[in-house]
């Protein structure tokens, strides 16, 4: 389908505000044109370029990721995933595998490993990397990609001598740097393809790349937004976390944010707390404090960029809200509101915290997949904070509550690309209260991901929106509360309420039949 064309679909479920029992849609001009109802389709008919048979099925705006890690997403795609070794031997194993099948590559590149899931609980030595890489040079980085386990010839590569354990910090991101700074350009653009062409199968019109000097390189970063220009696929919205405002507007970025490390992570015990972790006897790492928060939003706030930080820990984002808020005092709120300036991750929250965020109109993007992935009684996050203050991670329904703006990502390859599985992650929180209703949640994954941008007109089907929308074959529809109950499709006119899939635990997630972006079709499901 080109951009150009006007296209009628028509016998399916739209998903729209405009007209809660629309089936049909005309798309002109990469924009929505209309939405209604079978009848009144029949006078689009004979005026359009294609008729598109939906068959029942459901189209829905397209979802946005707002936080990716393109080429990382790529190579894990179509590289060494460790995310699924059961064990330490099963881990070594894997890379004494991929080291035999890639024998022209310059580094080896993996990811995904967890030590705390293994019998033992411990990451590999360096002697155990060496040994199952033949001697050559071996990136891991462990699934927060906040530290990383290397071999002996990488580290050889770098200044930092030959010290021993999984890196963190500063050592991290010099052998990170290093790695990849090793993949062939056109290795480069292969795994980027890889990430976006996966993210459309899974009907992902946007991605938030997430890139910055300590995370890829600017040559990563510049040649994605040409590829996206230049090639069919998702729209790429460009972060630059870097602190030199003017190169990141140099580069193309929309803000100097994303990740713009004020601590680390959890897993890696480089989150930065209030109070020690449950298991070590510290309390993480503080990269900016809030002196260098304020003077970064001040800056970005003048020049018309975003400010965007990387905060985990409580410690952390009370760094980041005192910056902002003297920012604030520095520059004015009401301009530091209308930059809708940005906190990735956001997980330990206070009230007073969160009524901050309200109050400094930030927006909070934020994966609910983590939550799905080490939340619980028994999960990583118990293990590092111990049960009780685990259980105030990524409080999503009182984000809501106080009016903060919610985007919604995924942080690939931290976690996969699953929009879907995101949903429903957030409805299904392990922590009940925590939990927002489908409907919500699938909001702050389609419409919440352009507001992070300052566009307040798309991510949602009504005419004049951009034509990002995805096909979906699905069960039925439903309507559910933030409590879990869920009611079957209401045909009373005076709910005004669209319908969506059924995402009860246990359940078929929906299968996307095709992704449109700006009217060009990007995806088709092999058969349909």
């Amino acid at each position: 389908m080109s951009a150009q064309q006007t296209v009628l679909l028509r016998r399916g479920e739209v998903h729209s505000p405009a007209d809660p029992f629309a089936t049909a849609m005309v798309v002109e001009r990469g924009q929505v044109a209309w939405v209604g109802s079978e009848g009144a389709a029949d006078a689009f008919a004979d005026g359009v370029d294609e008729v598109v048979d939906l068959d029942g099925a459901l189209v829905t705006p397209a979802f946005t990721d707002a936080h990716v890690h393109t080429t990382t997403t790529g190579l894990a795609l179509t590289g060494l995933d460790l995310s699924d070794a059961p064990s330490l031997d099963a881990a070594l194993a894997l890379v004494r595998d991929f080291a035999t099948a890639r024998p022209d590559d310059r580094v080896l590149l993996g990811h995904g490993w967890d030590a705390a899931r293994w019998p033992g609980g411990r990451p590999p030595t360096r002697a155990e990397l060496d040994e199952a890489a033949g001697g050559r040079p071996l990136y891991l980085s462990r699934s927060d990609v906040h530290s990383a386990v290397v071999t002996t010839a990488l580290l050889d590569m770098t200044s930092l001598g030959r010290p021993d354990g999984p890196l963190t910090a500063d050592a991290h991101h010099a052998v990170r740097a290093t790695a990849l700074g090793s993949i062939a350009p056109a290795q480069r653009v292969a795994a980027q393809r890889r990430a976006l062409a996966h993210a459309a199968s899974l009907g992902i019109g946007t991605v938030h790349e997430c890139a910055g000097p300590e995370i890829s390189s600017e040559d990563d970063f510049t040649g994605l937004l040409r590829l996206a220009r230049e090639e069919p696929g998702p729209r790429v919205v460009g972060y630059w976390a870097d602190q030199d405002i003017d190169r990141a507007r140099e580069l193309g970025a929309v803000g100097a944010a994303g990740d713009l490390f004020v601590d680390g992570a959890l897993g890696s015990h480089t989150a930065c707390l209030h109070e020690p972790y449950a298991d070590a006897g510290h309390t993480g790492t503080a990269y900016l404090d809030a002196t260098a928060v304020a003077a970064h939003v001040a800056a970005c706030t003048e020049a018309g960029l975003q400010a965007g930080f990387h905060a985990i820990g409580d410690a952390a984002v009370t760094a980041v809200v005192e910056g902002v808020r003297a920012a604030a005092e520095k520059v004015g709120l009401a301009r530091v509101r209308a930059a809708r300036h940005r906190v990735e991750h956001a997980e330990l929250l206070t009230p007073e915290a969160i009524a901050a965020f309200a109050e400094l109109g930030l927006t909070a993007s934020v994966q609910p997949a983590f939550d799905a992935l080490w939340g619980g009684e028994d999960g990583m996050y118990a293990r590092r904070l111990g049960r009780e203050r685990a259980s105030r991670l990524n409080p999503f329904a009182a984000l809501l509550r106080a009016g903060v703006p919610l985007a919604f990502g995924s942080d690939s390859p931290v976690t996969p690309l699953d929009p879907w599985g995101t949903v429903r992650a957030a409805a299904f929180h392990h922590t009940p209260e925590h939990r927002v209703s489908v409907r919500a949640a699938f909001t702050a994954h389609t419409r919440g991901g352009w507001r992070a941008v300052g566009r307040d007109d798309a991510g949602v089907l009504v005419p004049g929106a951009p034509a990002d929308y995805a096909v979906w074959r699905t069960d039925e529809l439903v309507v559910q509360a933030p409590d879990d109950r869920v009611a079957r499709w209401s045909t009373d006119p005076r709910s005004g309420t669209p319908g969506l899939p059924d995402l009860t635990p246990g359940r078929d997630l929906p299968v996307c039949l095709r992704t449109v972006v700006g009217g060009r079709t990007v995806f088709v499901r092999p058969g349909e």
